[in-house]
C-alpha cells in the first residue's frame, strides 16, 4: 500500500528514447548518457546500473539520519556498494534483486546493524522495494 505524498521536496523530470539501446537525459542537463543492454559489450550504461547508484546514495543518506538521530555522525569513508541483479522468475516474469554491501569503517559492529537497519527503514528506496524486490543487506 503506497502513501499520498503530502509535501513535494523534488521532482526528476527525465526523458529516454530507444529504451535499453537508446538515450536518457535529465531537464536540467546534469545527466546525458547512452543506454545500452547488459552485457552488450556496447558503450553505455543501463538501468540496473543507474538504479545501483541512486539507490545506494540514497541509502548512505539515510545511514546519515540515522546516525544524526543518536547524535553521531557518519564516517566520510562510508560507502554502499550495489549489487542489482536482473534475472526471471518462475513463472519467466522479469525481477530484480538487490544486495547492498554497506562499509561503515571505525563503526562498532552492533551499531552498524542499528544504523543500517534504521536506514532500510527509512529509505525511500527501500521502501518503494519492499515486497516487491529480494533486497539483502550486507556489512562488508
Amino acid at each position: 500500500m503506497s502513501s499520498p505524498l503530502e509535501t513535494v521536496i523534488y521532482t526528476a523530470h527525465t526523458h529516454v528514447t530507444g529504451g535499453r539501446s537508446g538515450a536518457g537525459r535529465s531537464s536540467d542537463g546534469a545527466v546525458d548518457v547512452k543506454l545500452s543492454t547488459p552485457g552488450s559489450g556496447k558503450p553505455g550504461t543501463n538501468p540496473e546500473q543507474l538504479f545501483g547508484i541512486g539507490y545506494s546514495a540514497c541509502f548512505i543518506g539515510a545511514l546519515q539520519l540515522a546516525a544524526a538521530a543518536k547524535k553521531l555522525r557518519l564516517p566520510d569513508e562510508a560507502s554502499v556498494d550495489a549489487e542489482v541483479t536482473l534475472g526471471k522468475t518462475g513463472a519467466g516474469d522479469h525481477q530484480l534483486a538487490v544486495k547492498l554491501n554497506i562499509d561503515l569503517p571505525g563503526v562498532d559492529d552492533s551499531l552498524k546493524r542499528e544504523l543500517i537497519e534504521a536506514a532500510h527503514q527509512t529509505c525511500p528506496y527501500s521502501r518503494m522495494t519492499r515486497g516487491h524486490v529480494d533486497v539483502q543487506l550486507a556489512i562488508a
